[in-house]
């Protein structure tokens, strides 16, 4: 076999797993986008991850690649990427995900696989390999995408609580039943919309450190594209019913007016960080909006030993997954 051969099929194993990443990320944070909507009452859990799965393939007629290209062109700098790093990469995230979601912690998918881009690169060449701006933003957003989202949900609680304090509760419960659905579906779309690009970014740096997509096209080749969202759709639509139940339940009990507000505070967050190019938690950011609902009914309705764990999680993410895949990317020197 010569080495024209080897090329692809090394680099056709690497896409299928990022492909696989990309479905496990659904699989995964399908409960960022269902939890409060199941937990609600509003659907059941079979009709809310269908409905998910839609919106996050939807997703694609509506978001510039903007958060692909941080991804791809945005992290690292030109020319240290090749296919060690991004096995090391995926090897990495894959991990983290599958022991977070073994022990029900909602963790971010997202930020598995820029600790998994950070400890391979550095495993190749070293800290200097990255670029820090790239690096720095989405750091930030660990901390600010959960704090917009647990302030735009509160606010939204807030405003509603004035419209309808002269509504009955029934009327109000009625109403919040059918908004929901449209609050659901936007963050679905926000979810699909970020989450789906990072797998697109990871796949795109792939094909032009291998040589098959030139560094300067602006776009991904749409067959990436396509794939990727599809992938993400299909892991939604498998669900991750262990980190339903701790979305849904295990924070704080929510009513469909709390639902809608938490999902449309973090729908929100999503559409602003998406349209800015930063790849953030849809984790974090439902977290933190479930968690201003909560916290704006009542303080003490907040489990916030919970929460407190789950910001643990937070924390860890990045450094765990990073180690996982510097030892991958070692391991790969042999293998690939």
């Amino acid at each position: 076999m010569d080495m024209v051969q080897v090329g692809f099929w090394t680099v056709a194993l690497l896409v299928l797993l990022a492909i696989a990443f990309d479905f496990m990320n659904g699989f995964h944070d399908a409960a960022n986008s269902i939890a409060t909507v199941v937990s609600t009452g509003v659907l059941k859990p079979q009709q809310a991850v269908l409905f998910a799965a839609f919106f996050n393939v939807v997703a694609i007629a509506v978001f510039q690649l903007k958060v692909a290209a941080t991804i791809g062109k945005g992290i690292v700098e030109p020319g240290i990427v090749d296919h060690h790093v991004v096995f090391g990469a995926l090897i990495g995230a894959i991990a983290w995900n599958v022991i977070t979601w073994w022990y029900g912690i909602p963790s971010s998918s997202s930020h598995a696989l820029i600790g998994g881009i950070v400890g391979a690169v550095t495993a190749k060449a070293g800290l200097t390999a990255l670029v820090g701006q790239g690096i720095w933003k989405t750091v930030a957003f660990i901390f600010v995408s959960p704090a917009l989202g647990f302030l735009l949900g509160s606010l939204l609680m807030v405003i509603v609580a004035w419209l309808f304090r002269r509504t009955t509760p029934l009327r109000v419960d009625r109403w919040f039943r059918r908004l929901q659905l449209v609050s659901a579906g936007l963050y679905s779309l926000g979810h699909g919309g970020n989450d789906a690009q990072k797998t697109i970014g990871i796949i795109w740096m792939l094909l032009v450190a291998s040589g098959y997509v030139a560094a300067s096209d602006k776009m991904p080749p749409s067959w990436v594209i396509w794939a990727c969202y599809l992938a993400i759709g299909a892991g939604t639509m498998f669900g991750g019913w262990r980190i339903v139940k701790t979305m849904g339940q295990r924070i704080t009990k929510l009513k469909p007016v709390g639902g809608f507000c938490a999902e449309t505070g973090g729908a929100m967050t999503l559409f602003i960080a998406t349209g800015l190019g930063i790849p953030v938690s849809t984790t974090h950011t439902i977290t933190g909006a479930i968690v201003g609902v909560g916290a704006t009914r009542n303080a003490s309705t907040v489990r916030w030993g919970v929460a407190g764990n789950i910001v643990w999680a937070w924390i860890f993410t990045i450094p765990a997954s990073a180690a996982v895949a510097a030892g991958a990317y070692m391991l790969s020197l042999k293998l690939l």
